[in-house]
C-alpha cells in the first residue's frame, strides 16, 4: 500500500470473521483485511482505530507538520526552509526539540529557577545544621554558615583571590544567607520575571538574569567586597532590562512602565544606604548589566526571539548548572572526608 488511506469501512460477515474494507485514495479496487475473533461490538470498536492509524502511518509515512521553532508558523516537516521566515531545514533535531520549540507556560522556567535557589539554600543548611543561625532576629533566621556558603560558592575577594574560585561569580546568585533573604529575593524574581518574559522573552530573560549576575559579582569584586551571595543582582539585572525597555518603547505603557521601574530602582538605593551589609555594587551592577543586555538582545516588539538566543540561554544553563553540579559535588565531597 503505497497510496494514501481515505477511510475505512468496517462490518461483520460472519461470527468468527470481521471484515475491516479499506479503501485507498486514487484506487477503485479495495484491499480486503480480514481479523479474526473481532466479532464482539467493543473489541470490535477497539481495535478499528488501532487499525486505521497503523495502515495510515503505513501509507503516509512522511505526511507530518511541525511548527517552525523561529516564527512557530504550521509547516511540513520535509520543508527544506521555512516558507514564512526562511529558517533552513526547520525539522533537524538541533533546530526542532523541546528546548527551541519553547515552553507551553512561560513562567515554568522561572518557577524551576526558584527551586533551583531553594534547593541551594537548603543544602547550605544541610551541610552544617549546627552552624545554622536560630536567632530571633529575623535576618539571621535560619542563616547557613559561612563554611558552608563558602564551599557552595559564595564569591568575592576572598574566595576569588585567596581560594581562586573565579566560577563563583555564577554560583553566588543561588546561595541565600537567610529566610528572609531567600524570601525576599524569590518573590521579586516571580514577579519582575513574569513582566521580563512578557516583553523580551523566555530565553533572553535568562541570558539577562544570568549575564547580570555574573557582572554585578564581577563588579562587587572589583570594588573590593570579600563575602557576597544572593540573587539580587540578577534580579536588579530584570530591573535594567524592563527599564530600558521602558524607556525604548515609549507612549503610554512604555513611559508607566519607565517610571514604575524607576521608582524601584530609587527604593532599593534607599534600601541599600540604609541597611548594613547590602552589597550596592553588585545592584548597581545587575542593573546597569540589564541595560545593556536588554539592548543588545532586543525585546519582542523589535525582534522576536530565534535560535540565536535560544543557543545563548542552553550556554547560560549548561554552564549555570556545570558549576552548580561541582559545588555541590565538592562541598558534600570535603564535609564526608573532613
Amino acid at each position: 500500500m503505497d497510496m494514501p488511506l481515505n477511510r475505512i469501512i468496517a462490518r461483520l460477515d460472519h461470527p468468527d470473521t470481521g471484515l475491516i474494507v479499506i479503501e485507498t485514495a486514487g484506487v477503485d479496487q479495495s484491499v480486503i483485511y480480514s481479523i479474526k475473533n473481532a466479532n464482539l461490538p467493543l473489541g470490535y470498536l477497539i481495535i478499528l482505530p488501532v487499525l486505521s492509524k497503523l495502515f495510515d502511518a503505513m501509507a503516509n509515512p512522511q505526511r507530518q507538520s511541525i511548527l517552525c521553532p523561529n516564527c512557530k508558523k504550521l509547516i511540513s516537516a520535509s520543508e527544506p526552509e521555512c516558507p514564512f521566515c526562511g529558517t533552513a531545514r526547520p525539522a533537524s533535531w538541533w533546530k526542532n526539540n523541546p528546548w527551541t520549540r519553547g515552553f507551553r507556560d512561560s513562567n515554568q522556567f522561572v518557577k524551576i529557577l526558584i527551586a533551583i535557589n531553594v534547593g541551594m539554600y537548603m543544602i547550605a543548611i544541610l551541610l552544617n545544621p549546627r552552624g545554622a543561625g536560630l536567632s530571633l532576629n529575623p535576618l539571621t533566621f535560619l542563616s547557613p554558615s559561612d563554611t558552608s556558603l563558602l564551599l557552595l560558592g559564595a564569591t568575592g575577594t576572598v574566595p576569588i583571590d585567596k581560594y581562586h574560585r573565579l566560577w563563583t561569580l555564577v554560583s553566588a546568585s543561588f546561595l541565600h544567607g537567610g529566610l528572609l533573604h531567600i524570601f525576599f529575593n524569590m518573590a521579586a524574581l516571580r514577579q519582575l520575571a513574569a513582566l521580563v518574559n512578557r516583553e523580551f522573552g523566555v530565553y533572553r530573560m535568562f541570558v539577562i538574569y544570568t549575564v547580570s549576575g555574573i557582572v554585578g559579582f564581577l563588579i562587587s569584586y572589583l570594588a573590593g567586597i570579600a563575602f557576597t551571595i544572593g540573587a539580587s543582582a540578577s534580579v536588579c539585572g530584570l530591573i535594567g532590562a524592563l527599564l530600558y525597555y521602558g524607556k525604548s518603547r515609549g507612549g503610554i505603557y512604555g513611559r508607566r512602565l519607565y517610571r514604575q521601574v524607576a521608582t524601584w530602582v530609587v527604593f532599593l538605593g534607599a534600601f541599600g544606604l540604609m541597611v548594613p551589609g547590602i552589597n550596592n555594587w553588585g545592584h548597581g551592577g545587575g542593573i546597569l548589566a540589564g541595560i545593556v543586555s536588554g539592548f543588545v538582545l532586543g525585546y519582542q516588539e523589535k525582534k522576536r526571539e530565534n535560535i540565536i538566543h535560544k543557543i545563548f540561554a542552553a550556554v547560560g544553563v549548561m554552564v549555570t548548572l556545570g558549576v552548580l553540579i561541582w559545588a555541590v559535588g565538592t562541598s558534600v565531597y570535603y564535609r564526608l572526608t573532613m
